[in-house]
Order: C-alpha cells, then sequence, then structure tokens
C-alpha cells in the first residue's frame, strides 16, 4: 500500500485517540454533580442512542438462545466504562490509561512465543511497578484508583474476546446492541448513585459531548482506520493512546505527570507496540 494512502486513515485514527481521552476529560467536569457512575450511565445510555440512529440494530436477527457472547461483550463494555471512570476520581488520566492498557497486552502476550516477546513483558511488568502504590510512585498513586484501572483493563481482554465472537454473530450491529446491554448494566448504579439529578437538563449538553466523544465519533472514525489499515500497523498506533490521554490530562485537566510516571507510561508503550508488531501467535 502507498504511504500517501496510509495518511488519512492514520489521521483519522489520532482524531479518534485524542476524541476520544477529550472525552474522558470533559467527563470528569460530570464527576462533582453526579459521581462516576452516573456519568457512566449517562454515557452510556446516550451513547446507545446515537449509536442506534446510525447502525439501527433493530434490523438485526437475534436469537436469544445464541446471545451469550453478545451478553458478555456488553458486560464487559458496562465494566470496563465503569471502573475506569472510578478510577478518574482518584488517579491522573494518563497512569489510568496505562493501567487499563496492561489488558489487551497481557491478552497478546499470552500468545507469545519466542524469546523477543518476553521483553515486551519485562517492559510491561517494570511500567507496572513503578505505577502501582509498591513502585517508585507510591506516594502519588491511590491504590483503589489503580486497582480500578487494573480491573477495567481485566474487562477490556474480555470485551475483544467476546466482542469477536459476538461480531462474527451480529455484525455491523454488534456495537449498538453491546452498548445498550452495557448501559441496562450501569444505569441501575447511576441511579442508585445519583437518582434524579441524571434528569437535570442542565447536564444534556455535556453529556452528549462526552457520549459523541468518547464513543460514537471515535469508534466510527476507528472502524473506518481499521479497514484501510493493516490490523498491525492498527494495533501499533493505538499503543500511543495512554501517552495521548496523559497530553489531554494535562491540556484540560491541568494533571501533571512526574518523570517517573512518564517515564512508566512510556514503558508501557512500547511494551504494547513492540507485542502488537512483533508477536506472532502459536501455532
Amino acid at each position: 500500500m502507498p504511504r500517501s494512502a496510509l495518511l488519512v486513515p492514520i489521521a483519522l485514527l489520532v482524531v479518534a485517540m485524542v476524541s476520544i481521552q477529550s472525552g474522558a476529560s470533559l467527563a470528569k467536569n460530570l464527576f462533582p454533580l453526579v459521581g462516576a457512575e452516573g456519568t457512566t450511565a449517562l454515557r452510556l445510555v446516550l451513547g446507545a442512542i446515537i449509536l442506534s440512529l446510525v447502525m439501527q440494530p433493530w434490523r438485526a436477527k437475534l436469537d436469544l438462545r445464541k446471545c451469550h457472547a453478545l451478553l458478555a461483550y456488553g458486560l464487559a463494555l458496562g465494566g470496563m466504562n465503569l471502573m475506569f471512570y472510578m478510577s478518574l476520581q482518584s488517579i491522573p488520566l494518563g497512569i489510568a490509561v496505562a493501567l487499563e492498557f496492561t489488558g489487551p497486552l497481557a491478552l497478546a502476550l499470552f500468545s507469545s512465543r519466542r524469546l523477543l516477546d518476553f521483553v515486551w513483558v519485562i517492559l510491561a511488568i517494570a511500567g507496572l511497578w513503578m505505577l502501582l502504590p509498591t513502585g517508585a510512585t507510591q506516594s502519588a498513586i491511590d491504590p483503589l484508583g489503580a486497582g480500578l484501572a487494573l480491573g477495567a483493563g481485566v474487562c477490556w481482554s474480555l470485551y475483544i474476546i467476546f466482542g469477536q465472537k459476538a461480531g462474527a454473530q451480529h455484525g455491523r450491529h454488534t456495537v449498538a446492541l453491546g452498548t445498550w446491554v452495557a448501559a441496562l448494566l450501569v444505569l441501575p448504579i447511576g441511579v442508585w448513585h445519583a437518582g434524579t439529578d441524571l434528569l437535570s437538563l442542565d447536564l444534556l449538553p455535556i453529556a452528549l459531548g462526552v457520549a459523541v466523544m468518547s464513543s460514537a465519533l471515535p469508534y466510527s472514525l476507528e472502524m473506518v482506520a481499521l479497514t484501510r489499515l493493516p490490523a498491525r500497523t492498527f494495533s501499533v498506533l493505538m499503543s500511543l493512546e495512554p501517552a495521548v490521554a496523559a497530553l489531554c490530562g494535562l491540556a484540560f485537566l491541568g494533571e501533571k505527570l512526574l518523570w517517573g510516571q512518564w517515564l512508566a507510561v512510556g514503558a508501557i508503550i512500547v511494551a504494547s507496540a513492540g507485542a502488537a508488531a512483533t508477536i506472532r501467535p502459536k501455532s
């Protein structure tokens, strides 16, 4: 593929990453009003409505006996979003994304087959050690926030596993259907935490912005980029997301990372990019 043909999908992917992390920064402005739980509920419900208007999931032919993967995909999506937003209450955005990234990274490393692949394991462990409360930056990282971000990473791995299965069964309707499952999971939690505050019309403009920037726009752009980029190139570029998150946190939230934290985020980025570029699945 000519290099010039790669510029547009690469640009779309960069815009998608900036959009989703800017949306997360915007979401933190809702935390004092409805908490992370209420913000997650608003994002998923509004995101599901927007995605439904675009993808028309009501046209999907659903067989309840074959919806196990779809339900698991939606539950993983809901858990990932809820725990990630809850982690943002106590740790910076860039660190939360870096910790969350260890989920799909671990999933990729399970398929390792060469000595080189274990270099990425060592780098990822080094990055984690520097970020977790037992590491060099223990005074700056909240243990609960770190645990929630890692839990979001576990859900991200399950999201990938079950998303592939659900996508094979339900095609282009999968994202919208899965988002509805996630919304139905998180909505009662959001209502329990925030109550009728979720119905405030004053929240609607920010909540819509979060839903568009964190769900509808980046998912659409990523899908276009994925169809035009080699899978390995796509994965390597996605590894830059923790850095994008850290920069968005700095620009929009004033979250300054220590040098040791930047080094840890960088180690996880290099591990993710290296794994995406070099790991070959077991035959």
